[in-house]
C-alpha cells in the first residue's frame, strides 16, 4: 500500500489525523455505489480479481494523503454491457465528492484501473445453453 500519513492538523481542542485506511474506505463505499461496477479487483499484485466482500472495504483502492490533499487510484471489476467512459466518470465523481465531503481534503486527481469484465450467471448460462444448441 503506497500511502502518505499526514501531519497533525492543530485545533483549539487538539490534534486531528485522518489515517490513510479512512480515505480508502470512503474512496471503496463510493466505488461500489456506482452504477455498473462488479465490484473491486486487488490489482496486478493480488494477482486474482475478486469481487468486493464486507470484510475489506479498501479492497482495490490505493491513496496517497497528504496535508490538504489526496490522490486516489481504484482498482474495479465492470458489468458486462455497461459503458466504460460513463462508469469511470461517474466512479471518479463520486469518489471526488465523498472524499471532499467527509474529510475537507482537495482530491487533485482519482484514476480508474478497469481490471476485469463481469457476467452474469444467468447470461452466461444462456449463452452456453445457445451454443450446445448450435453445435451438435
Amino acid at each position: 500500500m503506497s500511502t502518505i500519513v499526514p501531519d497533525y492538523v492543530r485545533t483549539d481542542m487538539g490534534n486531528i489525523q485522518i489515517a490513510p485506511e479512512v480515505i480508502e474506505v470512503i474512496a471503496g463505499l463510493a466505488t461500489i455505489e456506482v452504477e455498473g461496477v462488479a465490484g473491486m479487483s486487488g490489482g496486478f499484485a493480488g494477482g486474482i480479481a475478486e469481487l468486493l466482500g464486507r470484510k475489506n472495504l479498501s479492497k482495490g483502492v490505493k491513496v496517497e494523503v497528504g496535508q490538504k490533499e489526496a490522490a486516489v487510484d481504484v482498482s474495479i471489476i465492470i458489468e458486462y454491457g455497461s459503458k466504460i467512459p460513463r462508469v469511470s466518470s461517474d466512479i471518479q465523481r463520486s469518489v471526488k465528492q465523498a472524499i471532499e465531503t467527509m474529510t475537507g481534503l482537495g482530491v487533485v486527481e482519482v484514476n480508474v484501473h478497469i481490471h476485469d469484465v463481469h457476467f452474469k450467471t444467468s447470461e452466461k448460462l444462456v449463452e452456453d445453453e445457445t451454443a450446445s444448441q448450435r453445435v451438435k
